[in-house]
């Protein structure tokens, strides 16, 4: 099996990640965090607090996000759940004007390759 690769666990403000969500348990690893590694294809670094609006973007979208899957030990998220991102989904979501609000300090530093600090500030639940 090949080597994976583990990005270091910094967030977008340069600080050590604090987790996004235990309950529901989130990630691409299921740690909680935002965390990545070569083999998330589809960078889920974004930890975003999640809307009603953006659920159903998401599943007009194909990806339904509110549905439980209990095969998969889903319970499907709700408004207000916090969840790691995919950055694209989240980018394409802002363009769209439905953007969920984002945790900085959750946001895994990767997710700077692909939507910059000053568009991710302009929905940041964290900034005082």
């Amino acid at each position: 099996m090949p080597e994976t690769k583990m990005d270091p666990s910094i967030n977008v403000l340069g600080g050590a990640l604090i987790a996004c969500s235990k309950t529901p348990l989130t990630g691409f690893f299921r740690d909680g965090c935002c965390n990545t590694s070569d083999m998330d294809r589809g960078k889920h670094t974004v930890c975003v607090q999640v809307t009603k609006e953006f659920l159903a973007f998401s599943k007009y979208l194909g990806n339904d996000l509110s549905t439980p899957r209990p095969e998969f030990g889903f319970a499907g998220l709700k408004d207000g759940d916090r969840w790691c991102l995919c950055v694209d989904r989240w980018l394409q979501a802002h363009e769209e004007g439905a953007a969920p609000n984002v945790v900085l300090g959750a946001t895994h530093h990767n997710a700077l390759e692909t939507v910059s600090l000053a568009i991710l500030k302009s929905k940041a639940l964290d900034l005082n």
